[in-house]
C-alpha cells in the first residue's frame, strides 16, 4: 500500500473537524423536483400507457369474439342450404312415407338423440311427403319434407345446443325467426326449447313464411 503523504493526512483530519450542517430545506426541495419528480411522471406515463393497451386488447377480444359468433350464426344459412341440396340430390329423398305426421315422427324414434317436436302433419297446400334422417353440421337431423305444387321443402329439425343462431328478424306463429336467401334458397332459422328449427327452399319468401307459421303455431308440441 502507498504511504499517504503527511500533508494529505493532515488536510483530511482539518475536514472531519469542520461542523457539518444539512442542507437547507428549498435545496432539498429544489433537488427533489429536479430528480425525482421526473421519475413519477415517466412511471405516470407507462401506468397511463399499460391501461391504454389493456383497454385496446380487451377491445379487440371483444370485436373478435363477436365477429365469431356472427360468422358461425351465418353459416346456418348456408349449412342449411347444402343440406337441403343433399336431400334433393338423394337418390332417395325421403326414408319414411307419409301418412300424416303421426306415422312419419315414430319412425324418427331410435333413429335421432333427440324427439322432433313437430305438431303440423301438412295440409292441402303444403302436403308432407315424409321424412329422412339427416346431418345438421355435427349432429343428426330430423329432415321433414313438405311440398306446394312442384317446389319441394326441407324442415330440418336438430339440437340447439352449441350453436349461435343469428339475430331473429321475423315473427313467425310463436316464435320469431331469422330469415335470408342464398343462393337463390330462402332459409327461415328459429329457435324453441332446445331443438332448433331450419326451413328451407326455393318458394316465394311471403309463401314460405305461412308454412312456418304453421309449423311454429302454438298448437305444434
Amino acid at each position: 500500500m502507498t504511504p499517504m503523504n503527511p500533508h494529505d493526512e493532515a488536510l483530511r483530519a482539518a475536514l472531519r473537524r469542520l461542523p457539518r450542517q444539512s442542507a437547507p430545506e428549498h435545496l432539498k426541495r429544489a433537488l427533489a423536483e429536479r430528480w425525482l419528480e421526473p421519475r413519477r411522471l415517466n412511471f405516470a406515463r407507462v401506468a397511463r400507457g399499460l391501461a391504454s393497451v389493456a383497454a385496446g386488447a380487451a377491445l379487440a377480444a371483444t370485436v373478435l369474439l363477436g365477429w365469431r359468433a356472427h360468422t358461425a350464426s351465418q353459416g346456418l344459412f348456408v349449412e342449411a342450404v347444402n343440406d337441403h341440396l343433399r336431400v334433393l340430390y338423394a337418390e332417395h329423398p325421403v326414408e319414411i312415407e307419409s301418412g300424416g305426421v303421426h306415422q312419419v315422427k315414430p319412425w324418427f324414434a331410435g333413429r335421432v338423440d333427440f324427439a322432433p317436436a313437430l305438431g303440423f302433419g301438412g295440409d292441402d297446400d303444403f302436403p308432407l311427403q315424409g321424412g329422412a334422417i339427416a346431418l345438421f353440421l355435427d349432429r343428426k337431423a330430423a329432415a321433414f319434407e313438405f311440398k306446394r305444387r312442384l317446389h319441394p321443402i326441407t324442415l330440418f329439425v336438430f339440437r340447439a345446443e352449441g350453436l349461435a343462431f343469428p339475430t331473429a328478424s321475423r315473427a313467425i306463429g310463436s316464435s320469431q325467426a331469422a330469415l335470408r336467401t342464398e343462393r337463390g334458397f330462402h332459409v327461415l332459422l328459429w329457435r324453441r326449447a332446445d331443438l332448433g328449427y331450419a326451413l328451407v327452399s326455393d318458394l316465394d319468401e311471403q309463401e314460405l313464411a305461412v308454412l312456418a307459421s304453421k309449423i311454429a303455431s302454438p298448437q305444434a308440441p
